[in-house]
């Protein structure tokens, strides 16, 4: 227990330079933690941040599809499916939602508030 606390609070502190929210921690927590991934930003023009998000998470010892689980919403054409995206990250349960881009951020702290 005390390994995993470690390795959660590695994990968060990882994304500290991004817009975080931790979802209720009383709510039940799959085996494999899932990361709500939400960005402002294209998939396409995403690319780089995308590679930079694993890299980060592969450095903490989190690996995609071993060990953590990455739920991506990317912008389309506009930033009015933000919120419904946030919303549904939200709703799956993820551990917590990683928001890039102020729309996002918005959208991501919209859909955390009680």
């Amino acid at each position: 227990m005390q390994i995993d606390l470690l390795r959660r609070r590695e994990f968060i502190s990882l994304l500290g330079g991004m817009a975080t929210w931790p979802l209720s921690a009383h709510a039940q927590q799959p085996t494999m933690p899932i990361v709500g991934y939400l960005s402002s930003l294209g998939q396409a023009v995403s690319v780089q941040f995308d590679a930079a998000f694993r890299r980060g998470l592969s450095q903490m010892g989190f690996v995609e599809g071993q060990n953590v689980s990455i739920e991506y919403r990317w912008m389309t054409d506009s930033y009015d499916p933000l919120p419904a995206m946030a919303a549904d990250l939200v709703q799956r349960q993820v551990a917590v939602i990683c928001a890039f881009g102020p729309p996002a951020v918005l959208a991501a702290k919209a859909a955390t508030r009680p």
